[in-house]
């Protein structure tokens, strides 16, 4: 659920700085088709071994994504995929990205050595001739380290090239540019079925209108297309395991990942890949048909998101947080299953989350005031005190049954108990350096004392987390 720049070492800029000139005074149609090839794989292993397999090579359409802005430099991602010329060994395209495997094995299971299997993919422009495809890993000092690399030719009889088969019909909420110039956003629905077409597209378009009144989103409404496919279910709703429901939907969303309640993910990779292909798109937003709480966002793969509970404006906005930009979550008192997601002394590399380790060298020093000390002092006991009474309510509630007006009545609760008191704070609207994030509440920094990625409480990101959304608008939209 994850999910300015990092002080970056010298090794780390090399695979960037070495492909950098993907062909110097070339243009993207000397090395790329206009197609898109999709690379699917299988990611296994432990939390101590890992393994990359190729299951097959997919074409799809038209290639949606930006011509000119072909190599990722935002250091985001627990993963980095390029695409080498293998002649010349020039990268010629490169994203960063995380993934569900990339969170499982932080996970007790995973380091017990219960392996796990997850499909995963990686979209690219159809290169004109051989390409290698090199996935690479994130080490703790910040380098990406190659664990697979093939080589696959796009002419060959190997490449799946059958007619994609359209699950419904592509439909448009805005439009506002080519795909190629434009941040390409697509919705998908779970567990609407034929006769609640009308729901999802109004719950569609009520959740935009949320997504673009929120700072930065709403300033650049300009630069995003938005799209979705309508996907009719047998039954309305999602598998929720705890509650006892277990419905076979078509994009396979359901609660309870790594048995965290709230966490919506689906490991239906292969089949949701297939419906999205229909469209253009460079991010993601799958929506359940429920209204218990429950969404997830990773980055550069899709947010999930409840469509009908009370929090739901919120909850889109948050996800997409974490999988358009790769904003960190905040927070550290609620439950995860993730065990040292990142590790004592090692800089994140979410944009909004810092050790501090260095405080001369923050990554969002520039947004400081020099007045603002760091570490920022903001009062976290109160504030621990009040919320965790709170999760233990919510945790007692839950466990009695009760009903989801129960529960977004204690939502509403308490918002009306933190919304003052770190509004009161001494340092509230400043960028700072405040104690507690990403899942800990001691040895980790976040930029505000109050964000979208911290609490449901402000309408705006942070300034820090909104210049890290900016990056990502511009490396899709020209």
């Amino acid at each position: 659920m994850r999910h300015a720049l990092p002080v970056l070492t010298l090794l780390a800029l090399l695979p960037l700085l070495l492909g950098a000139s993907p062909a110097l005074g070339s243009t993207f149609d000397d090395h790329f088709t206009g197609g898109t090839l999709r690379f699917d794989y299988h990611h296994s292993g432990t939390a101590g071994e890992e393994h990359i397999s190729l299951e097959k090579i997919r074409r799809e359409g038209e290639w949606p994504g930006s011509r000119t802005q072909l190599l990722d430099d935002s250091n985001l991602g627990k993963y980095f995929f390029e695409v080498i010329d293998p002649t010349t060994h020039r990268v010629l395209y490169s994203r960063g990205f995380s993934s569900i495997y990339g969170e499982w094995e932080t996970t007790g299971e995973a380091r017990r050595g219960v392996w796990n299997t997850l499909h995963e993919s990686m979209r690219f422009p159809e290169t004109r001739g051989k390409a290698q495809l090199v996935l690479k890993k994130r080490a703790d000092d910040g380098t990406f380290r190659e664990i697979f690399s093939t080589v696959i030719d796009p002419e060959s009889r190997f490449i799946d090239r059958s007619p994609l088969n359209a699950p419904g019909a592509v439909w448009t909420l805005f439009e506002n540019g080519s795909p190629a110039t434009k941040v390409d956003l697509l919705i998908l629905g779970d567990g609407y079925t034929a006769d609640e077409r009308q729901t999802f597209h109004d719950d569609v378009e009520r959740l935009m209108a949320g997504l673009f009144a929120a700072e930065p989103f709403k300033s650049r409404k300009g630069d995003f297309n938005v799209r979705a496919i309508d996907i009719a279910a047998a039954e309305s709703g999602v598998t929720d395991p705890r509650a006892g429901v277990w419905v076979a939907s078509p994009l396979g969303l359901a609660y309870n990942a790594f048995d965290s309640e709230r966490y919506v993910l689906t490991y239906e990779n292969r089949r949701l890949r297939e419906f999205a292909a229909l469209a253009p798109y460079d991010a993601l937003i799958l929506l359940s048909n429920t209204e218990k709480y429950g969404g997830g966002g990773i980055y550069n793969l899709w947010t999930t998101a409840a469509a009908h509970n009370s929090q739901q404006p919120y909850l889109v906005v948050h996800e997409f947080g974490h999988s358009f930009a790769g904003l960190g979550d905040e927070y550290y008192s609620s439950q995860v299953a993730y065990e040292d997601f990142t590790p004592q002394g090692v800089e994140p590399w979410e944009p909004n989350i810092t050790a501090l380790l260095d405080a001369e060298n923050l990554k969002w020093k520039d947004l400081v005031a020099e007045s603002t000390p760091l570490p920022t002092p903001w009062d976290q006991d109160a504030y621990d005190a009040a919320v965790l009474a709170y999760q233990k309510k919510r945790q007692e509630m839950r466990a009695a049954g009760a009903s989801e007006e129960a529960m977004t009545a204690l939502f509403a609760e308490v918002k009306a108990s933190t919304q003052p008191m770190l509004e009161g704070e001494a340092h509230f609207g400043q960028v700072g350096a405040f104690e507690g994030a990403g899942y800990e509440a001691k040895g980790l920094y976040r930029p505000a004392v109050d964000c979208i990625m911290f609490t449901r409480n402000p309408d705006d990101f942070c300034p820090v987390c909104a210049r890290g959304i900016e990056r990502v608008i511009e490396l899709y939209s020209r």
